[in-house]
């Protein structure tokens, strides 16, 4: 297969992470025999640092012409970086918001595994954390409150900020079709998590998830509230499967299911739209404080990278190769420092990532 993949290495230890999952994925389309060309992409800091802005339409271009994105981290310190001086819109952050819409990427499909051998960092109770768990946060992207109309206006004489939360039936509809085809090829349940008891735009989501669940009679819907779900996350997480929700929730509690994992260091994403295009990035962000150190933690890149192959050029056999190799390095002892206990071996980023290659 020949695959043409556009490379945005960010900010921060992005260069770093991403030069780690290229050498994964070069060694397991190696073995399979396929063709792989990558184009350079400037985007967040980087690109402001050459064009003065975020994300310039020429890179957008070029992800477009591209089969697949894979990403770093975009971002630095807000309280010390240059970056954060200029417009907003011009931003490190604005360029994330700016592709997603540009690339109509409304579907952010988050994992949250816990790894056998990562379960004492996880911060639940022993008898949960030995269990394990293994679930998808499929959040919406491009709508709701952090798309809609805002303003702050002046009334009464004292300032006042409103922010508009919107949805159509289509956009519900979308992501939820994604949702369901995702449970298909896991363990089928679907839980979809809104505020239906209060808000208009949760009973529209509940009310067309409904609607979408009559063509997946194979998959079980629950729907269960935000407040609700925060807690269950804590609680059990064994019990969910794909969460599927809205663009706020999503986000918040993607990242609460990250800590329950124990290192946000092994967390992959991807975002996609409605055909195999995706943009693949690891969960965490650019940690400017340890970057050009090669000590961070590159798996969430690799195991984006095979989610890449995994579901926008559907090799599944490569994808769960990196996944065994990964598997393979952590039951040897090998870890890197954030997930580094005493009696192990710590090894380095650009060590990590010859490990889990010579291991494809």
């Amino acid at each position: 297969m020949d695959m043409n993949i556009a490379v945005i290495r960010g900010d921060g230890i992005g260069p770093e992470i991403v030069n780690e999952a290229i050498k994964v994925v070069n060694k397991v389309c190696e073995k399979y025999n396929h063709n792989i060309n990558y184009t350079d992409v400037l985007m967040g800091g980087a690109s402001i640092d050459v064009h003065g802005t975020s994300l310039t339409d020429e890179a957008i271009a070029t992800c477009k012409a591209s089969d697949a994105v894979l990403m770093g981290s975009i971002g630095g310190d807000p309280n010390t970086s240059p970056w954060y001086k200029i417009d907003p819109k011009d931003r490190p952050e604005a360029g994330l918001l700016k592709i997603r819409k540009a690339l109509n990427l409304f579907a952010n499909l988050r994992p949250a595994v816990l790894f056998p051998q990562l379960a004492d960092a996880c911060p639940l109770k022993k008898e949960m954390a030995d269990k394990g768990f293994d679930m998808l946060i499929m959040r919406e992207l491009t709508g709701g409150l952090y798309f809609g109309e805002r303003k702050t206006i002046e009334e009464n004489g004292e300032k006042k900020a409103i922010d508009s939360l919107t949805y159509s039936e289509s956009e519900i509809r979308r992501i939820a079709i994604k949702a369901f085809e995702v449970a298909r090829a896991r363990r089928s349940k679907v839980i979809s998590v809104d505020k239906a008891n209060v808000l208009d735009s949760s009973r529209l989501w509940r009310a067309v998830t409904n609607e979408v669940a009559k063509d997946y009679p194979d998959v079980t819907l629950e729907h269960m509230l935000v407040d609700n779900c925060a807690m269950q996350l804590v609680k059990d997480p064994t019990q969910f499967d794909v969460i599927l929700t809205e663009n706020m929730f999503g986000d918040i509690l993607s990242d609460e299911a990250s800590m329950v994992t124990g290192s946000i260091g092994m967390l992959a994403s991807a975002s996609m739209n409605d055909t195999k295009f995706g943009l693949y990035e690891p969960s965490h962000g650019s940690a400017p404080d340890i970057a050009g150190l090669n000590i961070a933690n590159p798996l969430a890149t690799i195991l984006s990278a095979a989610m890449m192959l995994r579901f926008s050029f559907d090799l599944g056999k490569e994808a769960d190769d990196i996944e065994a190799a990964i598997n393979k390095v952590l039951d040897e002892g090998y870890r890197t420092g954030d997930i580094y206990v005493d009696g192990l071996k710590k090894v380095t980023c650009s060590e990590m990532g010859d490990l889990v290659a010579e291991r494809i």
